[in-house]
């Protein structure tokens, strides 16, 4: 019988298909680049979506994220997102976890129980939890590096983490992780050189801030506010998705 998922049946098979229900996906951070990795995931048939992240949408999220616009701002980016899989597939299950995930917040998430999990979060520290973590739970890990300050989307990679050049973060997180003798990672990366972003009096989040009330996080205690365009973030977050259905499936 017909259904939403017909045509991907067609290039996958039924068997590779229910695989993809039976699966189980984290995505922890839901913003430019995550948004579109869960939108992928949930119109490719993945049955378990896990949502990760306490931010509520912005204002100057409008310019790149899948879930934003100007009626969502000031919800949870995980309650939008969440509502936006079950309007694509009413019998997806879908989780939902509000916070920041650090150290402090990690014993609130089982990682064991995942097929696979996407790091699409921008914070190096919360990154590397993260990727300890769902290494010593043995749960398939990748990665997405930096997708700020560029206008290539052409430029992205999938390489593994030491194999990365150009990319800033991606310097930084090889560093870190032969610190904690990670051997290897999967990621997305760009090697297109980062732009200076171009900030002016009345574009600096600094003097102007327009996060919602109740935001934790504000973008105004960051040292600098990356530039980002509608193109390059959703590019990283399909390719994201596109590397795990491929490995569950295969």
């Amino acid at each position: 019988m017909l259904n939403e998922f017909s045509r991907a049946e067609l290039l996958f098979g039924a068997a590779a298909m229910q695989k993809l229900h039976e699966a189980a996906v984290a995505v922890f951070g839901i913003g430019g680049v995550g948004s579109y990795t869960v939108e992928a995931l949930a119109r490719g048939g993945v049955g378990h979506i896990a949502l990760i992240d306490d931010d509520k949408v912005c204002l100057t999220n409008i310019n790149r994220q899948l879930i934003a616009t100007r009626k969502t701002i000031g919800k949870l980016k995980v309650e939008v997102m969440r509502d936006r899989i079950l309007d694509i597939n009413p019998n997806a299950q879908v989780e939902i976890y509000p916070i920041f995930y650090t150290a402090e917040t990690a014993d609130e998430l089982d990682l064991t129980g995942f097929s696979y999990i996407v790091d699409a979060i921008d914070t190096i520290s919360s990154k590397l939890v993260l990727i300890e973590r769902a290494k010593a739970a043995g749960v398939p890990i990748i990665s997405c590096m930096g997708a700020g300050n560029k206008l290539d989307p052409t430029k992205f990679e999938v390489a593994d983490i030491y194999q990365t050049s150009v990319c800033p973060l991606a310097r930084v997180m090889r560093t870190e992780l032969r610190k904690r003798k990670v051997e290897s990672l999967k990621v997305v990366y760009s090697k297109e050189p980062p732009l200076p972003p171009i900030e002016s009096e009345s574009s600096s989040c600094k003097n102007y801030c327009v996060c919602p009330p109740g935001t934790k996080r504000k973008c105004s205690i960051r040292r600098q506010v990356p530039g980002s365009s509608s193109f390059v973030p959703p590019v990283a977050g399909m390719i994201l998705a596109g590397e795990v259905i491929k490995d569950i499936i295969k």
